[in-house]
């Protein structure tokens, strides 16, 4: 922030090329992957699903992939890990520049909020799908049950509240360790392993036979040709496009702020261009070729198309929690796969949450020159005691509140901003140049032009037609039971006040080096 503030403190780095890749890549790397990808691609006609996905990959999510490697390197050599602290480097005349950048600060703790309980959830089934209470629900059809019993909590002393702490304490302990002793080596190890098991799911899917044991006559590969043969006709739906466009921002956690303050930890020699697009290519075999070939040829195989469409439509949570275990039931060694596919998502879901709060810490640290070890506590009592209405109300409304206004909402409004600012606040021309800064490949030109013009307008375009579509509807809370609704305007004044603190703090810590270069 400042010269004295700089040399009082020594920013943290990588320790190597490979580990920032793998951080990145565990940041994106998440349940979306395995989870939330099927269920897009099932309820929006399959192949005419990844039309769109993979035009709006091109035009919105390598560009900003690009976009905040390289801004996040940027104020990265100006002591700021954040997106205001980034911003403002990037347009200091500009003195309410830097309140943008707090979205970026914002979505990323709304998504903890709930995301690291449903990751406790997966720690709980790892423990549980060795048991024989478990296997009794699976063999009994009660699985869907057993479920909704677990997640209910009703005291701290229930086994979901349990794995909860287990799990909030194990990513606050990553997080103490810092970037390279801590999420650098577990990305390490969890990114392997994650790609390790992905596999192996793949190849016992693709290998149950032509026809499984089931009641329909459909094969495996009937599943892989739901996902690649596409429906022209169904492209002529805007929500097809809409929902493609949702995911790419989803898969490759762009939009978030988390990129930006891991690529802040970069030297200014470091290349930007092939680590994200590694990172993204890292992503997208995950996604595409792993998350694409498990679940959907699976219940494709085993429950037909009409009834994978019909599962689809029960969410994310259904797919994976009970529609993968009614179908892992069905084949030999159901413990083994059972246990892997819960390590697989588990390993997917802590690479991800560790990233989330990242830029909260990094804030503190730079902006308030405060130690890694206060940061980290500060961090984690507001968190833990904001994340009691997800656990205790789950099912009122509050968890869809939190995934709309910090996963949905403000990532689609924080990209919007940071392209702006990269292609016309900043400059093209200067932002082309800085992209290029130590980069071992270079970008087709082509991009050039679609960084300043395709990609600003593809995502208002973007975030107008959902916000038409969805988010109005949602706002106004359209179809939400009367019981439910005191506790969705809980949660929206929660948010506000969380939003409003955040701004607060950015004002407290520019007034502080007002008079000094806060460059």
């Amino acid at each position: 922030m400042t010269k004295d503030k700089k040399e009082s403190k020594v920013r943290q780095e990588w320790g190597s090329r490979l580990g920032v890749i793998l951080a990145v890549a565990g940041s994106a790397v998440g349940l979306g992957n395995f989870l939330r990808f099927p269920v897009q691609a099932a309820q929006n006609g399959g192949g005419a699903f990844m039309i769109p996905y993979f035009i709006a990959l091109l035009l919105v999510g390598i560009p900003l992939m690009w976009i905040e490697w390289t801004i996040g390197r940027y104020g990265g050599g100006f002591g700021h890990g954040t997106a205001p602290g980034i911003f403002h480097s990037m347009h200091q005349k500009n003195r309410f520049i830097k309140y943008f950048g707090v979205i970026g600060m914002f979505g990323p703790i709304a998504i903890f909020l709930y995301y690291c309980y449903i990751e406790s959830w997966l720690l709980g089934y790892i423990f549980y799908s060795i048991t024989p209470t478990y296997i009794q629900a699976l063999k009994a059809g009660k699985i869907a049950d057993f479920f909704g019993n677990y997640i209910n909590v009703t005291s701290i002393l229930s086994p979901a509240y349990i794995f909860f702490i287990i799990t909030f304490v194990l990513n606050f302990v990553i997080l103490y360790y810092g970037i390279r002793g801590g999420i650098e080596r577990v990305s390490r190890i969890a990114m392997p392993v994650l790609l390790l098991l992905g596999i192996i799911m793949v190849l016992r899917v693709l290998t149950l036979g032509f026809t499984p044991d089931t009641q329909t006559p459909y094969k495996v590969v009937d599943g892989l040709g739901f996902l690649w043969n596409p429906d022209f006709n169904a492209l002529k739906d805007m929500k097809v496009w809409l929902a493609a466009a949702g995911q790419v921002f989803f898969t490759l956690s762009v939009g978030m702020g988390v990129i930006i303050t891991y690529a802040s930890y970069l030297k200014k020699e470091n290349d930007v261009v092939l680590s994200g697009l590694t990172s993204a290519a890292t992503n997208e075999f995950v996604e595409v070729i792993i998350g694409g070939s498990i679940v959907i040829p699976a219940a494709f195989a085993f429950f037909g198309p009409e009834k994978m469409v019909e599962i689809a439509k029960g969410g994310a949570f259904s797919l994976g929690f009970i529609t993968m275990p009614m179908i892992l039931e069905k084949i030999p060694l159901t413990v083994v796969f059972s246990f892997l596919w819960f390590l697989l998502l588990f390993l997917a879901g802590i690479t991800s949450s560790i990233s989330m709060l990242q830029p909260a810490i990094a804030f503190f640290e730079d902006e308030f020159n405060t130690s890694r070890k206060k940061a980290v506590f500060i961090i984690g009592v507001v968190t833990f005691i904001l994340m009691q209405p997800a656990i205790f109300f789950i099912g009122k409304g509050v968890v869809d509140e939190l995934d709309f206004w910090g996963g949905t909402f403000a990532l689609v409004l924080f990209a919007t901003f940071e392209v702006i600012m990269f292609a016309w606040v900043f400059g093209i021309d200067k932002a082309w140049d800085e992209v290029h800064k130590g980069a071992q490949m270079e970008v087709p030109k082509i991009y050039k032009f679609i960084l300043k013009y395709i990609t600003p307008l593809f995502l208002i375009f973007i975030l107008v037609g959902w916000f038409i579509q969805q988010g109005i509807p949602f706002i106004m809370m359209k179809g939400v039971d009367a019981a439910n609704k005191p506790f969705i305007i809980g949660t929206r004044i929660g948010l506000l006040v969380l939003l409003l603190v955040l701004v607060i703090m950015v004002k407290m810590a520019w007034r502080k080096y007002k008079n000094k270069d806060i460059r």
